[in-house]
This record gives C-alpha cells, sequence and structure tokens, in this order.
C-alpha cells in the first residue's frame, strides 16, 4: 500500500481551529508498552483498522518485530525504544515520532506493570515506587508531550490502559492499586480540562487477559476464566472511531462493556458520577 504524505504538524502557537463538535476519527496512534502483551495486540489492532502506528517500549528487539508486523499490515509505523518515565527519552521519542508520521490524534498509555504481592508495609521501598513512576509519570509524561498539539489541532483522543484495581482497595501489591487509582484522576483532569477543546479521555480496563504480568501473579493462579484481549482491542478501535466520544472521561472494561452495550449508554442521560470515581456518601 502507497504510504500517504501526512499533514504538517500544528506547531507551538499556532491558533487553535474553531470546535466543531467531536474531533475527527483517528489516523495516527502511539501505544506505549507495545512490545508485547495487551500493546502489541492494540499496536496490530489498530493497524488492522487504518491507522498507521507509532511503538514505545523498552525492549528494543521485541519493538522492532511488532513495529515489522505493522509495516506488513500494509501501515506505516515507526518505533523508539524509550523509558516512559524519563522526560527527555518521552519528549525525543514524540518528536521523532511525529517527524516521521505526522500528528498523533490517538495516544494510548499501555505501558505498566506491577509490584510484589505483598502487604504494604512488607513492600520495597524502590519497587513500590517505581510501579507507581512507570503506571503514573509515565501517562503523564506521554500526554504532556501529545495533547498539546491535539488541542492546537482541536482534538484528540488518551486511552489510560486502567484496572478495577484503580476503584477498590487491596491486601497485596499496594503500588499498582494506588497507582492505577491516580490513572482515574489523570484521564479525569484531562477529560475536564480538555472537553471543550476537543479532547477525549477514556479509563479503559482489559479485565484480566492472559500475559506475562498476570500468568506471574498468585491472584490469578487459579484463574480458568480470561478476557479475550481482542475485546479490548475492539473498544480501543471504537474510541479510535469517535464511536464512543460520548463516554469520554469514564470508565469502559473490556469483557462486561462492548462496544454495542456503550453506543446503547450513549443515549442514555447518565449522571456525571457514572462509571466516574466517586466516594459514596452516607446512606
Amino acid at each position: 500500500m502507497p504510504e500517504q504524505t501526512p499533514p504538517a504538524p500544528a506547531r507551538t502557537g499556532d491558533p487553535a481551529p474553531a470546535r466543531t463538535g467531536d474531533p475527527a476519527p483517528a489516523r495516527t496512534a502511539l501505544v506505549t508498552g507495545a512490545s508485547r502483551g495487551i500493546g502489541r495486540a492494540l499496536a496490530l489492532g489498530l493497524a488492522r483498522a487504518g491507522l498507521d502506528v507509532a511503538l514505545i517500549a523498552r525492549d528494543g528487539v521485541r519493538l522492532e518485530e511488532v513495529t515489522q508486523e505493522v509495516r506488513d499490515l500494509g501501515r506505516r509505523a515507526a518505533a523508539r525504544v524509550a523509558d516512559v518515565t524519563d522526560p527527555d527519552a518521552v519528549r525525543a521519542a514524540v518528536e521523532a515520532i511525529e517527524d516521521a508520521l505526522g500528528p498523533i490524534d490517538l495516544l494510548v498509555n499501555n505501558a505498566g506493570r506491577i509490584d510484589t504481592e505483598v502487604p504494604l508495609w512488607e513492600a520495597d521501598p524502590d519497587e513500590w515506587w517505581a510501579v507507581v513512576e512507570t503506571n503514573v509519570r509515565g501517562p503523564f509524561l506521554l500526554a504532556r508531550a501529545v495533547v498539546p498539539g491535539m488541542v492546537a489541532r482541536g482534538g484528540g483522543r488518551v486511552i489510560d490502559l486502567n484496572s478495577g484495581a484503580g476503584t477498590r482497595d487491596n491486601a497485596d501489591a499496594t503500588a499498582y492499586y494506588v497507582s492505577k487509582t491516580a490513572l482515574f484522576r489523570i484521564g479525569g483532569g484531562l477529560h475536564e480540562a480538555g472537553y471543550d477543546r476537543g479532547l477525549r479521555a477514556f479509563e479503559l480496563a482489559p479485565g484480566v487477559v492472559v500475559t506475562d504480568m498476570t500468568s506471574s501473579m498468585r491472584a490469578h493462579a487459579n484463574r480458568t476464566e480470561w478476557t479475550d484481549v481482542a475485546e479490548v482491542v475492539d473498544l480501543a478501535v471504537a474510541i479510535a472511531r469517535g464511536e464512543l466520544d460520548a463516554h469520554s472521561g469514564r470508565y469502559l472494561r473490556a469483557g462486561t462493556d462492548t462496544v454495542e452495550s456503550l453506543r446503547h449508554q450513549a443515549g442514555t442521560d447518565h449522571p456525571d458520577a457514572v462509571r466516574r470515581l466517586r466516594v459514596s456518601d452516607w446512606p
């Protein structure tokens, strides 16, 4: 398939175009943690849906393999090896990717890790904080690097790979639970500040997909039912196409929600608190 010349990226200082509703369907996606697991599945699924795909991960060998898989699907691809917790590396990666592919209009914050399954008082402080840095500082830095261009061009979309862990307490792996709760606040902040500027933000929980991470967890040792990663991809593709913009700012869960059920819910007048992280008051 011949490559198309991308439109020139908007530069800092360019006037924001007039808002005319929801942003156009995404053409170029950036997926972090794209070398394996859910990240790889999302990169390939978005490519199959017709998007050009940029990929960031730390494993250069695997990253190049996935990049070639995207190209074999007939889409343009660009990859950068980077640590998502490093501001300079993130900034350089985004600049290189946009030079190669043009503006990013879908950011998928997928890179993440989990800590050892022990109570908080037994946790290693360095490991605990490293998990928070990857799962919170990473999405912050990526959004900070990508979202200004989206807003300048009139809009875009951000997907955070969140988790039901962000909505409840747990005895073990507290860094992971803390980080996923914080991620709700990042997505919510983007929605609140950016909605009128064309920005749409989604907290997408993948359910429990078979990955290197979930397979190593004691919590899933006896699990027999797993979420099909194709269900995660279906929701991400629908978001990329703008089909779920009515749910910006909300929590979506693969394996429970489907594209069809969410389309139905979009026509319902829900209170603002539905599928958003809130404290319930006394009965």
